[in-house]
């Protein structure tokens, strides 16, 4: 009998294709056609980057499922009501709903972070305490930084702060965390390097 042939592993090639993907797709139709063509093609773009995500490996975190949704709740209401604000305001309301949630989480003595990575990485309780507080605070300096960005300067200098901006910091804020991790890995774990690029990819979509 034939073993039922197990999810493929994502190159890092395709993991930053998936990730960034849509992100491109937004950037160049916003340049060529406007906030609202940009709009619609990022909407397109996330629910098909998910999907090759799920098909590829058969397993999908709940991060990347809960910001698609607001991808397209938000985008809906730009379209339907000709108004770049809610797409920009989605950045913000984001980023502040998985800071409070996580740092909440914190607070009740619950790691949601934990559950929020899928079980990539096994830390002690101090490792989730300090890693939870310190993605929680993260979140909530990119809701407040997006708003004072788009709410002071121009459309297009918004998208790339999105495009250019967010991403760098969201990958070179995780990638900072990896020391944490490594010293908090259980001891069973403590010979495996954290997958930081797994990791990254999950945090990231919160900011986008």
């Amino acid at each position: 009998m034939n073993a039922q042939a197990e999810p493929a592993k994502l190159t890092p090639a395709v993991k930053m294709l998936i990730e960034i993907g849509p992100l491109v797709a937004f950037f160049l139709a916003n340049a060529r056609a406007g906030i609202f063509a940009g709009t619609a093609v990022y909407m397109v773009a996330a629910a098909i980057a998910l999907g090759a995500n799920w098909w590829l490996t058969r397993k999908v975190a709940i991060l990347p499922i809960v910001t698609l949704g607001f991808v397209l709740v938000f985008g809906v209401l730009t379209l339907a009501l000709r108004d770049d604000v809610f797409i920009k305001m989605k950045v913000t309301i984001i980023n502040l709903l998985f800071g409070l949630t996580i740092l909440g989480g914190l607070w009740f003595g619950r790691p949601l972070l934990k559950l929020a990575l899928g079980g990539s990485i096994d830390l002690d309780p101090e490792g989730w305490r300090k890693l939870s507080l310190r993605w929680g605070v993260f979140f909530l300096a990119l809701a407040v930084l997006n708003e004072v960005v788009w709410r002071n300067v121009a459309t297009d200098a918004w998208v790339n702060f999105k495009v250019f901006g967010i991403l760098p910091l969201t990958f070179g804020f995780a990638l900072l965390q990896a020391p944490l991790m490594q010293r908090h890995m259980r001891p069973e774990t403590t010979g495996d390097e954290p997958d930081v690029t797994e990791n990254r990819q999950q945090l990231n979509r919160p900011g986008e």
